[in-house]
């Protein structure tokens, strides 16, 4: 059917009893087919990579925790529960050396542990990880008993004293004093990383966010980057939730001011007021401490494009690190010999376009989700944003 027919049926409000949360469909797991914003017909510049995906940095490895339970009204430490864990092992879960790493804070309203160890040593040791603002502490834990188990060099496991952990607030949707995210979740995500496809939306991390007062959270993206030094490849994950509907931009044009309806519902419990996203940004190209640092620090021009204006009760936090230097932990021990680009021009420009499209990719993947005290937030209507693409003249075709 035409999308343009359907515009009107779309732009009513639709009574919240139409909406059926369906919990068992959202997993950690990828679904079957997946729908991206290419496949839609949304335009982004760049090649991405063969998976579109973090994980087509070589070696790099994602796992996530999905906590999906509950209805109804909420009980601390009952439900519902709306929330989630993902990790990020940089170089793979087995991997005993570190990586260099820098990060860049556009908005302080937010946490992300660790991160005073990598201005100070310019680096980071094991496993990154993404939850709410009130698991930090808990997940923190965790990776510190799981890299006592499964870490065998003692300078390694000294060097991971630190867990890098960031976090966005889920608490519209879940019952986030409950911190329901424990030990055993932390090490499922841990034990079940992978380096194929990333799931999107309701997951892991991500589970409970809100994008633009639209649901999803999780979101990545990648770009083949030439230099005149080699080929190289930079990916990007998201945990977003943040934005104001108004401001939303999908490919320049102002979709947000043009659906107006389809705003979260408010039960018992009003929608917050702070908002923040955190974007972990990794390549295989060879760069030293301070330009990682320049690197994370243009995660702040993809937020521009998709139309935030940075608002002040933001977390916006950024990480950037090349697998491409390893750091090796054998304190006093060893030298670290680092490599580094002249020029950062193409990896700039490939971490603004990643970043907004692995934005767009957690709007698109983003379900309806019903949470504590019936407060809902609803999915992306694709085929509107695809009339609004069209009549601006910005939808690409697509393959049937």
């Amino acid at each position: 059917m035409n999308p343009l027919n359907l515009n009107a049926l779309y732009r009513q409000r639709l009574a919240p009893c139409l909406f059926v949360l369906l919990l068992s469909a959202l997993s950690s797991h990828a679904a079957a087919d997946p729908v991206r914003a290419r496949d839609l017909g949304f335009p982004f510049a760049g090649q991405p990579g063969p998976l579109n995906a973090i994980t087509d940095v070589s070696g790099l490895e994602v796992g996530m925790a999905t906590l999906i339970s509950g209805e109804g009204s909420l009980e601390v430490g009952k439900g519902p529960v709306r929330t989630g864990v993902t990790v990020i092992f940089p170089l793979g879960q087995t991997a005993m050396e570190g990586v260099a790493a820098g990060h860049f804070t556009f908005n302080g309203d937010g946490e992300m542990t660790g991160s005073r160890f990598v201005d100070e040593f310019g680096e980071l040791h094991g496993p990154i990880a993404l939850t709410n603002t009130l698991s930090v502490g808990a997940v923190m834990s965790a990776i510190i008993e799981w890299n006592r188990q499964n870490v065998t060099i003692e300078d390694e496991l000294y060097s991971r004293g630190l867990p890098l952990v960031a976090e966005t607030w889920d608490g519209f949707l879940n019952d986030i004093y409950g911190q329901h995210v424990k030990q055993a979740d932390v090490f499922r995500a841990l034990d079940t990383v992978s380096g194929g496809p990333v799931a999107e939306g309701n997951v892991g991390g991500g589970t409970g966010m809100r994008t633009f007062q639209f649901s999803g959270g999780t979101g990545t993206a990648s770009r083949k980057v030439q230099t005149d030094f080699g080929s190289f490849t930079l990916g990007v994950l998201v945990q977003a939730n943040f934005g104001v509907r108004e401001e939303l931009l999908i490919a320049g044009v102002p979709v947000g001011a043009e659906i107006t309806d389809l705003m979260p519902l408010e039960g018992a419990r009003a929608e917050p007021e702070g908002n923040s996203i955190v974007v972990i940004i990794a390549t295989n190209a060879p760069l030293i401490p301070t330009q990682l640092k320049r690197l994370a620090r243009r995660a702040t021009l993809a937020l521009g494009r998709v139309g935030s204006n940075g608002h002040s009760g933001s977390g916006d936090i950024f990480l950037a690190f090349s697998t491409a230097n390893k750091m090796t932990a054998y304190w006093g021990k060893d030298i670290n010999t680092l490599n580094m680009l002249p020029d950062l021009n193409p990896l700039f420009e490939a971490t603004v376009q990643a970043t907004e499209e692995a934005i767009i990719n957690a709007l698109v993947a983003g379900r309806t989700m019903r949470g504590v005290d019936g407060n809902t937030v609803f999915s992306l209507p694709h085929e509107r944003v695809q009339s609004i693409l069209n009549d601006h003249q910005r939808l690409e075709p697509v393959d049937p």
